[in-house]
């Protein structure tokens, strides 16, 4: 009971930041700025959500955001797979090819940015939203955590599978895909965050700022609006919201993963 009310205090203390910024969303202006502040807004307004959506183009920057994190969940798919390919499969070059992986772990991203960019600018990617999003669709550490983990999975099950006429495509889909929940759901998240939080490469990519995503669209509106407090707490609720989301719904699985883990 004593280490309950703990934890309970502890997370109570930790959100207060949170709820404050959601809360002072809501504000008008006059009253985001008060001293001392209040906790609670005196009266509600959307104004601030209003003007972001309408005014300042957070509407594309959300979409851009969506297409940015929806291609980067079809990258996850397809690093599952390569996973799968490593862990079950047998083929000429397979341990180099794997150790190949493993070493641009080794690179660090900033490294690489150059060189990709020359790349896509030879494509003549550069400002496009297919040049944003190439790069990111395979991670090599996505790639080493599932094949890790799919190491664990019998053999016998997927030759009793085969054995029954079962094709490839359906074992993966329907044996290795929900026996993976787990790890799946923490790359997922993973996955999640950075699509969404993406700044760095979207801002030396596009020149263009219907190709911004939230991330630099809320960089600027900290610099083109740095006295709108109310306003950046409402982009801010913005960026935050869906992660939590996310977060809401995968949270078991997360857990499961790390039993699992533990476990083996």
């Amino acid at each position: 009971m004593f280490v309950t009310s703990v934890l309970v205090v502890g997370g109570f203390l930790v959100s207060i930041p949170f709820i404050w910024m959601i809360l002072s969303s809501f504000k008008s202006e006059r009253e985001a700025r008060t001293m001392p502040p209040t906790f609670w807004p005196q009266e509600f307004t959307f104004e601030h959500y209003i003007n972001l959506f309408q005014n300042l183009n957070f509407g594309t920057y959300f979409t851009n955001t969506m297409i940015i994190v929806l291609f980067a969940m079809l990258g996850l798919l397809f690093n599952t797979m390569a996973g799968y390919g490593f862990a079950k499969f047998n083929f000429k070059g397979k341990e180099i090819v794997f150790l190949g992986v493993l070493a641009t772990m080794m690179i660090p991203a900033q490294v690489s940015m150059i060189p990709v960019y020359l790349l896509l600018n030879q494509m003549s990617l550069t400002n496009t939203m297919a040049g944003i999003i190439l790069p990111g669709l395979i991670a090599a550490f996505n790639i080493f955590l599932i094949r890790q983990f799919m190491t664990t999975i019998p053999n016998d099950l997927i030759e009793s599978a085969r054995i029954d006429g079962a094709k490839e495509f359906r074992i993966f889909f329907q044996i290795i895909l929900p026996l993976s929940k787990p790890v799946l759901a923490v790359q997922a998240i993973l996955t999640f965050v950075g699509a969404w939080n993406s700044f760095l490469w979207p801002l030396i990519v596009a020149n263009d700022q219907a190709l911004y995503t939230l991330s630099v669209g809320l960089a600027l509106l900290q610099g083109q609006h740095s006295s709108s407090f109310a306003l950046q707490m409402a982009g801010a609720t913005v960026m935050v919201i869906p992660v939590l989301i996310l977060f809401i719904f995968v949270q078991r699985y997360i857990v499961e993963g790390f039993n699992t883990t533990g476990i083996k």
